[in-house]
C-alpha cells in the first residue's frame, strides 16, 4: 500500500522522560501524552508551512532562533498545543480544525512562544524535583508521627496533607507560568501588529466546555488557569491597549481556510466532509470535497473538482502536489510527474514535495535520465529533512534501481540512524564504506559507522548487529 504523498500519518512514541508543559486548554490530555503511548503524527507541507508562517515571526519578535524549535503536528481532535523538552512544539490538528480563523491559531502560538521565550521548560525539572522532595519529606514525617502515635490513620493524614501541599505548590508554579505566557504572548502579538481578538474569541467559545469538564474541581489544584481567568486577563490587556493591532494578513487567513478544509477532508470520514461542504462553492470547500473523493478511491471525480481550483490558484504548489498525489495513488505515476514538477518549481524548499516528485519519477519514469533525476530530487529532500527515514528509504530504492548498491547501503544507514536503529546503521554503513570510492560519501559512511561504537551499544543492539551479519553471510 502506497504511503500518501501530500499528507502522511503515522505513530510515534513520546518517551516517558519528556516533560510536557503548557497544554493550552486540556491539561489532562497533555498529561496523557507524557507517557509512552503512541501518538499519530501528521506530515503535511502545506499545514507545516502555514503554522511556520505565524510561528516564525512570533519567535523572531521574542528573540528565539526558529531553528531551535521543532514543530510536530499531532492527529488529535482535542484543542491543544504544548511544548515538550528540547523546545518541541506539538500542535493538535483539532486546534486548527476548530479554530474560526488564523488569528485564533496565532493567539495560541503566541502563548506557547511565551513559554519558550520565558525558559519555563528549563525550570520545570527543578520544580518537579522539589515537589518530589516535599512529598517524600511528608511521607517520612507521616510515618514517624504514626509510629509515635501508634496510629496508621494519623500517619496517613499527615502524609496525604503533605503530599497535597507539595503538589499545590508545584501547580501554583505552573499556574504562574501560564499567566506569564499569556502576558508575553499578548506582547508579541502587539509587536507584530496582530490583534489579540482571536485568542479572546477562542477562549470565550470554549469557556462553557471547559467548565463542564472541570465540574467542582478546585482551581488551585489545576496546572492551568480556568479559561474564565484567562479570558478576563486577555480582555483586560486588550482594554489597556495591548495586542490591539489589526487583523492578520489576508493571505494568512486565506491559507488557513484552505488548510483547515484539507485537514477536515483527510481526517474526517469522507461522507462527513461531503455533507459539511456540499452547498459551499468556495475554494476551501471544493478542496475538502476533492479530498473526500480521493479518499473514496474516485480519482477522476477528485480531479474534476480540483482542476478548477488549480486554475484559480495557479501559483499554489500544494494544490499541484495534491493533484500529483491523486494521480500517483490512482496508479497513474507517469501522469503525476508533471504537476509535481510544477509544484517543486513553485516550492523548491519543501522536502515533502520533492519526496513526492522523486517517487513519481521512480515509479513513472522509464529512462536512465528519470532515474538520475529521481535520485537528485530525493537527495535534495533528504538534505532538507534529514530525520525523515522514509525519504532515505526511497533514495535507497532509487540507487538500487541504478545498480548503485554502495550508495543504496549508505541511504539505508541514514534511514536506520534517523529511526534510532544504531545496529542497523552501523552494519549498513560498514557495507557502504567498503564499496564506495574515496570522497564525501565514503567519509559519511565512516562517520555513521563510528557514530556509535560497538562497546557503547546495549546487549540487545549488539545481538541485533550480530544477527544482521549472520543473516547476510548466509545470503
Amino acid at each position: 500500500m502506497r504511503k500518501p504523498l501530500a499528507l502522511a500519518i503515522w505513530s510515534r512514541t513520546i518517551p516517558a522522560a519528556v516533560l510536557v508543559i503548557a497544554a493550552f486548554l486540556a491539561p489532562a490530555t497533555a498529561q496523557a501524552q507524557e507517557g509512552r503511548g503512541p501518538i499519530a503524527i501528521i506530515r503535511d507541507a502545506e499545514t507545516e508551512t502555514l503554522v511556520r508562517s505565524m510561528l516564525d515571526p512570533l519567535l523572531a519578535t521574542a528573540g528565539v532562533d526558529r531553528r531551535l524549535v521543532e514543530l510536530t503536528l499531532v492527529n488529535n481532535r482535542a484543542i491543544n498545543a504544548f511544548v515538550a523538552q528540547g523546545n518541541r512544539l506539538y500542535i493538535h490538528t483539532g486546534l486548527i480544525q476548530k479554530a474560526d480563523s488564523a488569528s485564533e491559531l496565532a493567539g495560541v502560538l503566541a502563548h506557547e512562544v511565551g513559554h519558550i521565550a520565558g525558559g519555563h521548560l528549563a525550570r520545570l525539572p527543578e520544580e518537579m524535583r522539589l515537589a518530589m522532595l516535599r512529598s517524600v519529606a511528608a511521607m517520612l514525617l507521616g510515618a514517624g508521627a504514626g509510629v509515635a502515635a501508634r496510629s496508621s490513620d494519623a500517619a496517613m493524614g499527615i502524609m496525604m496533607g503533605g503530599q497535597s501541599s507539595a503538589m499545590g505548590q508545584f501547580y501554583a508554579f505552573s499556574r504562574t507560568q501560564e499567566q506569564a505566557a499569556d502576558e508575553a504572548g499578548m506582547v508579541f502579538l502587539q509587536r507584530l501588529g496582530w490583534s489579540g481578538e482571536g485568542l479572546e474569541r477562542l477562549l470565550r467559545r470554549l469557556l462553557d466546555q471547559e467548565l463542564l469538564a472541570v465540574g467542582r474541581q478546585d482551581p488551585y489544584f489545576r496546572t492551568h488557569p480556568l479559561s474564565r481567568d484567562r479570558l478576563d486577563f486577555v480582555r483586560e490587556q486588550r482594554a489597556r491597549g495591548r495586542a490591539m493591532g489589526g487583523d492578520l494578513p489576508a493571505s494568512l487567513e486565506t491559507r488557513f481556510a484552505m488548510v483547515r478544509a484539507k485537514l477536515n477532508g483527510f481526517i474526517d470520514a469522507p461522507a462527513a466532509s461531503w455533507r459539511r461542504y456540499l452547498n459551499d462553492e468556495s475554494a476551501p470547500a471544493r478542496y475538502a470535497r476533492a479530498v473526500a473523493q480521493y479518499r473514496s478511491g474516485r480519482t477522476d471525480a477528485a480531479l474534476d473538482i480540483l482542476e478548477p481550483v488549480i486554475r484559480e490558484q495557479p501559483a499554489n504548489p500544494y494544490l499541484l502536489e495534491f493533484k500529483g498525489q491523486i494521480l500517483f495513488d490512482g496508479s497513474r505515476p507517469r501522469e503525476a510527474i508533471a504537476p509535481l514538477a510544477a509544484a517543486v518549481r513553485l516550492a523548491p524548499n519543501e522536502p515533502l514535495i520533492r519526496l513526492a516528485y522523486g517517487r513519481a519519477l521512480l515509479d513513472g519514469g522509464d529512462t536512465p535520465e528519470s532515474l538520475r533525476l529521481a535520485v537528485s530530487e530525493l537527495q535534495a529532500a533528504a538534505r532538507q529533512d534529514r530525520d525523515n527515514g522514509f525519504i532515505w528509504a526511497q533514495l535507497a530504492a532509487a540507487h538500487a534501481r541504478r545498480n548503485d548498491l554502495p550508495n543504496a547501503e549508505l541511504a539505508l544507514a541514514e534511514q536506520a540512524m534517523a529511526e534510532g536503529d544504531t545496529a542497523e546503521a552501523r552494519f549498513r554503513a560498514a557495507r557502504a564504506e567498503r564499496g564506495l570510492p574515496p570522497g564525501p560519501a565514503r567519509q559519511r559512511a565512516s562517520d555513521l559507522r563510528n557514530a556509535v561504537h560497538r562497546d557503547n551499544l546495549t546487549r540487545d543492539e549488539r545481538q541485533a548487529e550480530d544477527e544482521l551479519r549472520r543473516r547476510n553471510r548466509n545470503r
